[in-house]
């Protein structure tokens, strides 16, 4: 991998990197806005979500019908996300035809133009959404486990937000969100691609400079206080099929320990895919994959670990065998995280979860859309450094970092331990 770059700040504080790669006639182009739920308060909890929606709605030079067909009759393809710490849109096009992303993305960072019938009719899209969510097992449990985990801190509730907010929230709240995190200063510009940097930098100066550096949002987070005890939660609802769902507070992307993590993680239930193109490997060589669904107490296991600004979550999700029970696999659990505890896994066994680790990552960094990303999603939660660095911090951990990753955070007392239990009626009771 080619890792030079070019990486600066202009005057109005938006950060800007390049990497040019010319396999192919493409430039990938992403918008990084510092914000997402974990800016949320309550009274407003998916409002950045509700915000990137409402991108999409258009500004007086680029019509939502004109912004609908104007990238893809270019041959391109777009979209947006948002999570815990971001909110992202991206555009991916012919290299002759990338001067279109980098206009529409200048022009609706300040001129989207929120209008009350679309703000109304996005309300109930998103209420819709919402409700499509709360009829999936996973996500009542995960909302729920989530709710429990963070109590304080504002990684507390579901991008999505909770539907009193999303009942009661003003277009006001809204357009303010949008002028107050929308500004260059808080904001990420990375393009990847078939392109000469000079001439890439002059046309971004051209467009992006003159906007309004705005002033740098004030950023209130309430840190987490230490958990102090294990948290049961049980949650009812419809369908047939049991759920277990463990998380434990885990380190921030930033921390020395996330290294150590992603290899424990890849140990017990298979390598996380950080990317949000997702992509995946099979896990069936992990610890808990082993112990939980060859042992027949559960048809299927994963987990993951997020890269996040703050701690966020080590998550561990498996489906109940029919001819088992939650309480059966929450002992199998403990068997196999108490017998990493006890012992250092065999060198051969942490060679393989690092293969594995190296081999999802390598996946999804191929693609000159992936590459972008990239520069963008390590520079809010760190720097650039740190994706360039990722495939050597994994080489350097050790047998023993493993086991002490399991000492430190896979305890009873730092985990919240989620089961859901189906009622067998197909609705939720109101």
């Amino acid at each position: 991998m080619d890792n030079s770059f070019t990486k600066l700040k202009l005057a109005n504080g938006l950060m800007v990197l390049l990497k040019e790669i010319h396999t192919a006639p493409l430039v990938s182009l992403w918008l990084w806005y510092r914000v997402g739920s974990r800016n949320e308060i309550p009274g407003v909890t998916g409002i950045s979500h509700w915000t990137e929606h409402m991108q999409f709605k258009g500004t007086e030079r680029y019509p939502a019908e004109v912004l609908d067909k104007a990238v893809a009759r270019e041959g391109g393809y777009r979209n947006a996300m948002t999570f815990l710490d971001w909110t992202t849109y991206f555009e991916t096009l012919p290299a002759d035809k990338i001067n279109l992303a980098l206009d529409l993305e200048a022009d609706r960072m300040y001129n989207s133009l929120f209008e009350p019938e679309e703000v109304e009719s996005e309300r109930t899209v998103i209420i819709s959404e919402r409700q499509g969510n709360e009829n999936e097992p996973m996500f009542l449990l995960s909302e729920e486990v989530q709710a429990a985990t963070f109590r304080v801190h504002s990684y507390h509730h579901e991008v999505i937000g909770d539907m009193i907010d999303l009942q009661t929230m003003k277009r006001d709240d809204l357009y303010n969100h949008y002028r107050t995190y929308y500004v260059p200063s808080n904001a990420v510009l990375t393009l990847a691609g078939d392109f000469d940097t000079e001439e890439m930098l002059t046309r971004i100066r051209e467009l992006y400079e003159p906007l309004a550096d705005g002033a740098q949002p004030e950023i209130k987070i309430r840190p987490e206080p230490k958990q102090t005890g294990e948290r049961l939660i049980n949650v009812e609802g419809p369908g047939e099929t049991t759920y277990v769902q463990a998380v434990y507070h885990a380190p921030a992307a930033s921390d020395p320990d996330f290294f150590p993590y992603l290899v424990t993680d890849s140990l017990l239930t298979g390598p996380s895919s950080l990317n949000v193109f997702g992509g995946g490997i099979s896990n069936k060589t992990s610890r808990l994959y082993q112990a939980l669904v060859d042992g027949e107490l559960a048809v299927s296991l994963h987990g993951g670990l997020t890269a996040t600004i703050d701690p966020f979550l080590h998550t561990i999700v498996a489906t109940v065998h029919p001819e088992s029970t939650a309480e059966k696999l929450i002992l199998a659990l403990d068997d196999e995280l108490e017998r990493l505890q006890g012992a250092p896994p065999p060198q051969e066994d942490v060679d393989r979860a690092v293969k594995q680790a190296r081999a999802l990552f390598a996946y999804g960094s191929e693609s000159i859309t992936n590459q972008a990303f990239w520069m963008g999603y390590a520079e809010i939660f760190d720097t650039y450094d740190w994706f360039l660095n990722y495939l050597d911090r994994l080489a350097e951990v050790t047998p023993e970092e493993v086991q002490r990753i399991a000492q430190t955070y896979m305890r009873p007392g730092n985990r919240v331990l989620g089961v859901y239990r189906p009622t067998g009626n197909m609705e939720v009771p109101a």
